[in-house]
């Protein structure tokens, strides 16, 4: 399913006229694509807001409507503002519906790992989004990895998740996806040597104090 995002054409490219059309909510942007010449675009600042607000977030399948034309489309590239965070720019790039495409994929953890609370672990995704390989209509808005059954011990990996069909890891299979944090320990006490005085405890009577010399005869 794709969504449609409306754009205007014709801007002027520079500096300062990025800076009027930010200034008036209009994100200057790009779209680029095999067999096509770039067009300079600009969007306005809520329709992309709107449209990226789905499940699927920035890999959001975009219908691009330039002119008379419509395009699907993806975003490539998004700039941001050093300071206020907000969008700068947009890098779209037109997709073959079909073809297979790579995209970064937020993880979603489910279920209790109730051996690891019981030890006082805590289940910690070592990445927040992993590479896949899909058609871009069956691109995932997210992997899901259930962690019910991990104990103190357990490491996922990338090799380790179960994909959905027609979705393929790109990322290494030996990459570390989920592991287990220890956040409390418990201290040992102290064993006695045998033989030794345990601390605070007096010495016998008439037995020299450490380091005292045996008296004379």
């Amino acid at each position: 399913m794709t969504t449609t995002l409306k754009t205007n054409v014709g801007r002027t490219t520079g500096s300062p006229e990025s800076r009027r059309l930010r200034g008036a909510d209009h994100i200057p942007a790009v779209i680029y694509g095999a067999g096509m010449t770039p067009v300079s675009i600009t969007v306005e600042r809520r329709d992309l807001r709107i449209a990226l607000s789905g499940p699927a977030g920035t890999n959001t399948i975009l219908e691009l409507v330039v002119d008379d034309k419509k395009f699907p489309a993806i975003v490539k590239d998004m700039q941001r503002d050093p300071v206020k965070r907000n969008v700068s720019h947009v890098d779209f790039m037109q997709i073959d519906l079909s073809k297979e495409i790579v995209m970064s994929v937020p993880i979603h953890l489910t279920g209790t790992a109730k051996a690891v609370v019981q030890e006082g672990g805590l289940v910690d995704p070592a990445v927040d989004r992993i590479e896949i390989r899909a058609a871009a209509n069956n691109i995932p808005n997210e992997i899901v990895i259930d962690v019910t059954d991990m104990n103190m011990n357990t490491i996922i990996r990338m090799e380790d998740i179960t994909l959905p069909a027609g979705v393929t890891a790109v990322s290494d299979p030996d990459l570390v996806v989920v592991t287990v944090l220890v956040t409390s320990t418990q201290v040992d006490k102290p064993v006695a040597v045998a033989g030794e005085a345990e601390a605070g405890e007096a010495p016998a009577a008439g037995a020299p104090a450490a380091g005292d010399k045996p008296a004379a005869s």
